[in-house]
């Protein structure tokens, strides 16, 4: 469960090599979360960044500036606080009739820097603070201001050593961790062409590396962790029916072993966690890379669906796979266990337009739901779907993206929205923010509010001229073609049949671990007894040659 599902000389050598081409310039008794009143000031406002501050932005977007002290005071201030409240007055932002929402987020994960090079840009998270907070949103929802995970909660997945070197880890610790044995046996093994020198469980101190070590990163990596659970703790004791987590969803972490921008899997934890309470559960990924990491997690689990649509193939005329390589259509579980059938992949070449996104997610969502029957969803919300993004290929605009979450939603089932990929700041806000109202059933208006601060982000046609919903022009070529789709759709309608006709998806009850094991005992009994049939039928078909009974 540690690696990859295919081996990493199939794949282009990581995410960051294929972004800089483009580029031209605790204790598990601690409370999960702290409630806020649902004021301007509810999401908890930072300090200074000196780090960010230091290491400069990303192309066509100003340096990252430092959140100085006369930003968190200008929230608080009483004329600002009118300006927003007049808007939610004049936009009717409201709480939603008929489903409570909760928000959680801690505004330390912005302080961090991937690294100047990195396209993986925490400052994203703020420019979505300041839209959800400019818009009114909070006033929609319960906040939370979240708490660091436990490390025995951590655990409850990965590894127990990889959980304590991410707890250790630093760029002044990382030299002498490598040299502890039980860490060192965990460094991967070079492979010709490599650029980048990884140490235990795929991290680096190198330049260029998909999962650096920087400053701060175990407070980052064990806050979005802390955020994601206290988010499902609120969905599985009843207290809301969505909740929300833009910092979490970072669905490439696997067992022991980082990869993708992803240390800590807490997806994976999150569903655990909701498996105490609901009998299936349902994943669905729509960032624009293979949910590998949740895939793989739960290939041999028949009480978990994942669902992942994705970007596969050629990532350019290197031949190189679109990272991570995996997700192929007849990926569909691990064969032969009572997983098998439980895992469906969409994969979609370079282009795709709304149209035929549309068509592919509803058409294949709404059978899954059918067929699967499940008690709660967990939604993936990946950004990098969108058009224009730095790392993807689709050419996917806002709306659209949030009209998978609007399908989902209207399942009305308890619903966990998590983040994810997302690589030009300015429109990963726009989208969690335009979600986070389709979560409150509100409605934006199509300006940014012109008193949020780092407007400039915003301003300019390089940055949507203020727009929450700028139309992406065309930038890749889309090679999808309808009938292709079509055909998925049709394919993975007769993989779903599997689905619904297993023994797990007629129960509604939650089983004991015994009861469990005498479930998939009697599938792979069932399996061996199908396969011995075959075979005698075969041999009956052909009494006179090699196979005959005798």
């Amino acid at each position: 469960m540690a690696g990859s599902l295919t081996p990493r000389a199939d794949v282009h050598a990581g995410i960051v090599q294929q972004w800089e081409g483009n580029v031209t310039n605790g204790s598990t008794n601690t409370p999960r979360s702290v409630s806020r009143s649902p004021g301007a000031a509810a999401l908890q406002q930072n300090g200074h960044h000196p780090r960010r501050a230091a290491c400069g932005e990303e192309e066509q977007m100003p340096n990252t500036p430092p959140i100085t002290e006369e930003d968190r005071l200008m929230w608080q201030d009483q004329e600002l606080n009118k300006k927003i409240i007049d808007q939610v007055e004049e936009n009717g932002i409201q709480r939603p009739k008929g489903h409570k929402v909760s928000f959680h987020y801690n505004s330390h994960v912005e302080d961090m820097h991937f690294g100047k090079t990195h396209p993986m840009k925490p400052w994203r998270l703020t420019l979505t603070k300041h839209l959800v907070l400019g818009h009114g949103l909070q006033y929609a929802m319960d906040t939370y201001e979240a708490v660091s995970a436990g490390t025995d909660e951590v655990r409850k997945f990965h590894a127990p050593d990889y959980v304590d070197f991410l707890r250790q880890v630093s760029p002044k610790t990382f030299p002498e961790l490598c040299k502890i044995p039980r860490f060192t046996r965990a460094i991967p093994p070079k492979h010709e062409g490599d650029s980048v020198e990884l140490g235990p469980y795929n991290l680096s101190t190198s330049p260029g590396a998909d999962c650096p070590v920087f400053d701060g990163m175990s407070e980052y990596l064990f806050l979005y962790t802390g955020a994601t659970l206290a988010a499902t703790h609120q969905l599985t004791s009843g207290a809301c029916n969505i909740a929300i987590n833009w910092s979490g969803g970072l669905h490439h972490a696997h067992k022991a072993e980082a990869s993708g921008f992803c240390y800590i899997n807490d997806i994976v934890l999150a569903i655990l966690d909701m498996l105490r309470v609901y009998a299936r559960v349902l994943y669905i990924d729509i960032d624009v890379h293979h949910g590998d990491g949740v895939e793989e997690a739960f290939q041999r689990q028949p009480r978990v669906m994942t669902l992942s649509y994705h970007r596969y193939g050629p990532y350019d005329e290197t031949g190189h796979k679109f990272f991570p390589g995996t997700g192929d259509l007849e990926d569909i579980g691990l064969k032969g266990t009572p997983g098998e059938h439980f895992a469906l992949n969409v994969p979609i070449p370079s282009g795709i337009d709304d149209r035929q996104y549309k068509f592919l997610f509803e058409g294949v969502t709404g059978r899954a739901i059918e067929a699967f029957n499940p008690s709660a969803i967990v939604l993936q919300c990946g950004a990098d779907s969108l058009g224009g993004d730095r790392l993807g290929q689709f050419n996917i605009n806002i709306k659209q993206h949030g009209e998978c979450v609007a399908f989902v939603k209207n399942q009305h089932l308890p619903l966990l929205l998590l983040g994810g990929g997302g690589y030009t700041a300015r429109n990963v806000a726009r989208a969690w923010c335009h979600e986070t109202a389709i979560a409150t059933d509100n409605k934006l208006v199509d300006k940014v509010p012109y008193f949020v601060p780092r407007i400039e982000a915003f301003k300019g046609r390089a940055h949507g001229d203020e727009k929450m919903y700028p139309s992406f022009e065309r930038l890749h070529k889309n090679e999808c073609k309808d009938a292709d789709l079509e055909y998925m759709v049709k394919k993975l309608e007769h993989d779903l049949k599997y689905v619904r006709n297993a023994p797990w998806v007629k129960r509604d009850q939650l089983p004991t671990e015994s009861a469990m094991g005498n479930i998939m005992d009697d599938v792979d009994e069932d399996i061996r007894g199908d396969k011995a049939e075959m075979q005698r039928k075969r041999r009956e078909r052909d009494p006179a040659g090699r196979g005959e009974l005798r």
